[in-house]
C-alpha cells in the first residue's frame, strides 16, 4: 500500500469533507446558533453561582441568593427564546412599531419619579415589590433590531434617495439619545448596532461619516460634563494616579485574570470574589473571574463560543429569504459581538469602565431576558433559511422576492 493511499494520509482529507458536509446542511446554522448560546448560558449559571457567592453571603445570607435569581432569570429566557423562535416574520414586522414605541415610552419614564439609581447609572424602573424592577435600555435593543429590519425593508427601493434614511436615523438616535443620558455603556453598544446596520444595509459612506461625528462630538460633550465619567476616562489614561478609587475594579480584574494561568485556580476558587470584585465580579467583571477559575483555557473558550456565534450568525444573514430576516439576523448578530467585545475590552482595561455586560454569561435579568430574545430572533431566522424552512415544512418568511444585501451608494 502507497503512503498516498494509507489511512493516515486520507485522514486530514476526510475530517475535512466530514466539517464541510456538515456546514452544509439546512440547518447547520440553527444548531451553530443554539449550541453556542446554549453553552454561554450554562456556563454563565455556573459562574454566577461561584462568582456572586461571597456576596450573596453578605448580602442576603444565602451563598447561592444571586446564583438561584439567575437559574430562574435564564428559564424564563429561554422560553422567551423558544416563543421568539417559532414566531413567523409576518408577525414579527407587525410587533416591530408597538416595539420601539413602547422602548421610547418605557426609557422615557427613566426621567421621572419611577426611575431607579443603581451605581449611578438612574437607568432603572420599578413599579412597586423588587420583582418588578427592569432595565428598559436592554430591552429597546430587541425593539431597535426588529424595527429596524422591519422600517429598512418597506423602504428597500428608495435608500438609493439618501433622504429616505432619514426616519430611521431620526428616530433611532432619538432611542439611543433618551438612553446615553443616564447609561453611556447601553448607549455605546446601541450605537454601534446602529451604525453596524446602516453600513452593512448600504447607507452613503458620507452618511456613515456624518453620523459618526456627529456622535462622537455628543458623547464628547456628555462625558465632559458627567464628573463621573470623565474621571473613569481620566483613570483609565492614568491608572497609577487613581489606583484606589476609579480604578480599583480595573486592577483587581486585572489581578484576577493574572492569577488564574492556563488552566485556573478552579470552579469556585476565585480570590478577588472575597475583595476587590465582591460585588462587580458576578456582573460586568465576571469575564475576570472565568479567567481567574479557569484560566486562560476558559477565557479562550468563552472568546470562541463568542466566534460560533458570530460566525453562524452571518451565514443566516447570507442565507436569509427576505430582507427582514437578512437585517433581523445583522442586528442581533452585531449586538452580541460587539457588546461581548467592550465587555471583554473593558476587563483587559483596552477601554475605561462603561458598565456593560458580558452578552448571556452576566447576571441580570434584563440582559439576560433581552439577549435570550434576540437569540430566539436569530434562531427563527435560521429556522426560515430556504433550505431550513423546506426541510421543516415551514411557511416562507414573508412577502417578497430572496434580495441580496443593498447596494451601497458612492460617497
Amino acid at each position: 500500500m502507497s503512503a498516498l493511499s494509507s489511512p493516515a494520509a486520507t485522514w486530514p482529507q476526510r475530517r475535512s469533507f466530514s466539517l464541510k458536509q456538515a456546514l452544509a446542511h439546512p440547518l447547520a446554522n440553527y444548531y451553530l446558533v443554539l449550541g453556542a448560546g446554549a453553552a454561554l448560558v450554562i456556563l454563565g449559571v455556573f459562574m454566577v453561582a461561584s462568582a456572586a457567592s461571597v456576596f450573596s453571603q453578605v448580602s442576603a445570607g444565602d451563598p447561592y441568593y444571586y446564583g438561584k435569581r439567575h437559574l430562574v432569570f435564564a428559564l424564563v429566557g429561554v422560553l422567551a427564546a423558544y416563543l421568539m423562535s417559532r414566531l413567523p416574520h409576518k408577525v414579527l414586522r407587525g410587533l416591530a412599531w408597538p416595539a420601539i414605541i413602547l422602548a421610547l415610552f418605557f426609557v422615557g419614564l427613566t426621567y421621572t419619579s419611577l426611575a431607579q439609581n443603581i451605581n449611578g447609572n438612574q437607568n432603572w424602573l420599578r413599579f412597586g415589590p423588587s420583582w418588578t424592577q427592569f432595565q428598559p435600555s436592554e430591552f429597546a435593543k430587541v425593539a431597535l433590531v426588529l424595527w429596524g429590519a422591519q422600517h429598512l425593508e418597506k423602504k428597500e427601493k428608495l435608500l438609493k434617495d439618501m433622504r429616505q434614511w432619514f426616519s430611521f436615523i431620526i428616530i433611532s438616535v432619538l432611542l439611543i439619545g433618551l438612553v446615553l443620558i443616564h447609561d453611556l455603556g447601553s448607549a455605546a453598544v446601541m450605537t454601534l448596532m446602529f451604525v453596524a446596520t446602516l453600513f452593512l444595509a448600504g447607507a452613503p459612506v458620507r452618511l456613515l461619516a456624518v453620523i459618526g461625528a456627529g456622535g462622537a462630538a455628543g458623547i464628547l460633550a456628555l462625558v465632559k460634563l458627567e464628573g463621573n465619567r470623565m474621571a473613569r476616562i481620566m483613570a483609565w489614561l492614568n491608572p497609577d494616579q487613581y489606583s484606589l478609587d476609579f480604578n480599583f475594579q480595573a486592577n483587581h480584574g486585572l489581578y484576577g485574570l493574572a492569577s488564574g494561568g492556563f488552566w485556573g485556580l478552579g470552579l469556585g476558587a476565585s480570590r478577588q470574589k472575597w475583595g476587590g470584585l465582591m460585588s462587580t465580579g458576578y456582573t460586568d467583571y465576571i469575564m475576570a473571574i472565568v479567567g481567574e477559575e479557569l484560566g486562560l483555557f476558559g477565557t479562550l473558550m468563552v472568546i470562541a463560543l463568542f466566534v460560533v456565534l458570530t460566525f453562524a450568525g452571518v451565514r443566516v444573514a447570507s442565507r436569509a429569504a427576505s430582507s427582514f430576516g437578512r437585517l433581523v439576523a445583522i442586528g442581533v448578530t452585531s449586538w452580541f459581538v460587539l457588546q461581548a467585545i467592550v465587555n471583554i475590552a473593558v476587563v483587559f482595561r483596552w477601554l475605561p469602565v462603561l458598565g456593560v455586560t458580558l452578552p448571556f454569561v452576566s447576571y441580570g435579568g434584563s440582559s439576560l431576558i433581552a439577549t435570550l430574545l434576540g437569540l430566539g430572533l436569530l434562531l427563527g431566522c435560521a429556522r426560515q433559511e430556504p433550505e431550513a424552512a423546506k426541510l421543516l415544512g415551514t411557511p416562507k418568511s414573508g412577502p417578497g422576492k430572496v434580495t441580496q444585501v443593498f447596494t451601497r451608494s458612492a460617497p
